[in-house]
């Protein structure tokens, strides 16, 4: 049996669990551009075993409960939104392998991602949120000739960390509107990689787009399909859309500290600090009810964490005053910060309620105004 390191968090109450979170806030400030990959922030987190929180203990995960991983997202995102992001994209690769039917994927690829010496990343957005709309798949499959595999051409417009991972589970659609998902090498000619976007916040993420060239996925990398709805499948699919919420709110959580914090010494930020820092406590308890029973309005929770971490955020701006305007104060980031949940996996529902709301719109009536 391996020897446990001695930072490794094995339950959310680990008092090394604050350790960790301490020195992920201490460089969180160094992610700035997409040549500022936090390679050491996601290395002392492999130490820890963060990967290991959200897999069964049969695929060599901890077996956290649904709680306890929401828990986690929560003091990770207060912490360094820009590595927990990551995570996100990372986790969902590897929980993908790790659901699918087929044990080649998981053989060659899962020990290695729980232990950090491989990364891998989810370029599945197309086929959720982004560019649903569009009548031809921006990420094609057509079956190869010889009957062996599958051919994937296009473009898998949005994946973190691209540059730097070593496998990226990609979905793609066939003409009869079937759906594959592939753990796929990316050491291959016929792919290509964005070394990252320069976007308002999270830049070090190198969130970009993944162009592919007829690459041939044999069968040992078929994770689910061809399949009608395959994001469906059940494979590593997260609880009831609450993941974004999860980081939103944990966000939140670290603007509302930042005030609890200033308002011991500025007696005027005391009841703004408290009166916030009760609603945070209200969603962050109808978060962790849902991620338990897994039967929630998703919308409602998703609007509800993006209102709050925008005012939050702009809260801790205004009482940081100038201070906070200043590029390197963490009070600036998580402004730009906040702003990522406006677009990140945003369900539709929940954008127009918030343009209905920023419009001075009733949101019980939007149809009367917005046809």
């Amino acid at each position: 049996m391996a020897q446990r390191s001695p930072n490794e968090v094995l339950t959310p109450d680990d008092a090394t669990f604050t350790q960790l979170c301490e020195t992920l806030a201490r460089g969180a400030e160094r992610w700035r551009t997409p040549a500022d990959w936090p390679r050491e922030a996601l290395a002392t987190c492999a130490e820890a075993g963060v990967f290991r929180w959200f897999l069964p203990v049969a695929d060599g995960g901890l077996g956290w409960s649904e709680a306890d991983q929401t828990r986690g997202y929560l003091r990770l995102a207060a912490a360094d939104l820009t590595t927990t992001f990551i995570i996100t994209q990372f986790i969902g690769a590897c929980r993908r392998i790790a659901g699918s039917d087929n044990p080649e994927p998981a053989r060659r690829w899962l020990a290695r991602l729980l232990t950090g010496d491989a990364f891998g990343t989810v370029g599945i957005s197309h086929l959720t949120t982004s560019r649903r709309h569009l009548r031809t798949p921006v990420l094609r499959v057509t079956e190869d000739p010889s009957g062996e595999g599958f051919r994937l051409s296009g473009v898998a417009p949005w994946v973190t960390g691209a540059i730097h991972a070593d496998v990226i589970v990609l979905a793609g659609t066939l003409e009869d509107g079937r759906e594959l998902l592939a753990a796929v090498p990316t050491d291959h000619p016929a792919m290509r990689r964005g070394d990252g976007a320069e976007l308002v916040a999270l830049s070090a993420s190198c969130t970009d787009q993944v162009e592919l060239d007829d690459y041939l996925v044999t069968p040992h990398m078929v994770i689910a399909g061809p399949r009608v709805d395959v994001m469906r499948a059940g494979v590593g699919a997260g609880t009831g859309g609450l993941q974004t919420s999860t980081l939103a709110i944990g966000l939140a959580r670290a603007a509302v500290e930042y005030l609890t914090q200033e308002g011991v010494r500025r007696q005027e930020l005391a009841p703004v600090a408290q009166r916030l820092a009760a609603e945070v406590e209200e969603l962050e308890g109808r978060l962790v009810a849902a991620a338990t029973q897994g039967v929630c309005d998703a919308n409602a929770i998703r609007g509800g964490a993006n209102r709050l971490v925008m005012r939050t955020t702009q809260a801790a701006m205004t009482a940081a005053k100038g201070a906070g305007f200043v590029q390197g104060h963490p009070v600036g980031r998580w402004c730009r910060e906040a702003l990522f949940f406006l677009v990140w996996s945003c369900p539709q529902p929940v954008a127009t309620e918030q343009l209905c709301e920023l419009a001075g719109i009733d949101t019980k009536n939007p149809s009367e105004h917005l046809a």
